[in-house]
């Protein structure tokens, strides 16, 4: 599957320390669909800030530029080297699309060309044609391009939703050039509107991945809600706060710690009986800053 890692302590992921990272499958049941899958299909989107995180503001809107496998132009850098993408005429590409992204989500898509995703998150999908993809901070798709046009270069394009946004004198863009194309800019539109965008609803598991309890809500054994809200100083999960640890929680538990309820400090911690069924809640209401996030698991 297709993944990314990224440090976390503060803000260092945002101002750089990010990358892909893939389990090539050698038994990919979808392995029929492409031709070529290695770095080259690799495409990492992120926001680039000119400004290192622990010296500009607390919650910047929107970043200078985006970063499309790790080049890109701001309005003040309209002669940057964007990064090109090459392939021959014929051939089927498994491009693995991953966002990288500190904050805004962007909308990703090639001129005159459809993407068929075939992955999401590290699991495999039903095949499914489209031809733009929002892309959320952390996801990931494989989506298969068919090299069916004529030899030229075509704009791949990342749209923030805030920050700098447009594609002119070459933003948010990079190049997708055949084989035999002249080493120029392209001169390909956007389509006015997107006629088949990803729609996350229309995505289905390739195999089927059953889960415990009942398909209504509430058919669990244990619902939790998680309200999270901000005072304009610290992030809230049920009205508690992340208080750092005043011993190394690795020190606590090679001095003997067993259970995270002993862990130091003290926190919020959620008792889970084992094999109940859990389901989790989280209001789209709440009261915090930045852009949609994908709830994931650390550790």
């Amino acid at each position: 599957g297709t993944f990314w890692y990224h440090r976390h302590l503060s803000t260092q992921y945002c101002d750089g320390l990010r990358g892909p990272l893939v389990v090539y499958d050698p038994q990919d049941p979808h392995a029929s669909l492409y031709d070529v899958d290695d770095d080259s299909t690799v495409i990492t989107l992120s926001d680039w800030y000119h400004v290192a995180a622990s010296l500009g503001n607390r919650f910047p809107y929107g970043a200078d530029s985006t970063l499309i496998n790790g080049l890109g132009r701001s309005t003040g850098t309209a002669e940057a080297d964007l990064a090109v993408i090459s392939v021959t005429q014929g051939k089927r590409y498994r491009f693995r699309l991953v966002s990288m992204s500190c904050d805004p989500f962007h909308t990703f898509s090639i001129d005159n060309h459809t993407l068929n995703v075939i992955e999401a998150d590290g699991v495999n999908a039903k095949p499914l044609t489209v031809d733009s993809i929002p892309i959320f901070a952390g996801q990931r798709y494989s989506c298969v391009l068919t090299a069916n046009q004529t030899i030229d270069n075509y704009w791949i394009r990342a749209q923030p939703n805030i920050g700098t946004t447009g594609f002119a004198n070459g933003i948010n863009s990079a190049i997708l050039r055949y084989d035999g194309a002249a080493p120029v800019e392209p001169t390909t539109s956007l389509a006015p509107v997107s006629s088949s965008p990803l729609v996350e609803t229309n995505l289905h598991p390739l195999e089927s991945m059953p889960v415990p309890g009942t398909a209504t809500a509430g058919g669990v054994d244990k619902a939790i809600n998680l309200d999270f809200t901000f005072d304009g100083t610290y992030f809230y999960t049920n009205g508690a706060t992340f208080t750092p640890p005043s011993v190394p929680v690795l020190l606590q538990i090679l001095s003997g710690t067993q259970a995270a309820q002993d862990l130091l400090p003290s926190g919020a911690v959620i008792e889970l009986p084992s094999e109940w069924s859990i389901e989790v809640t989280m209001p789209a209401t709440a009261n915090a800053p930045g852009v949609p996030h994908p709830l994931h698991l650390h550790g």
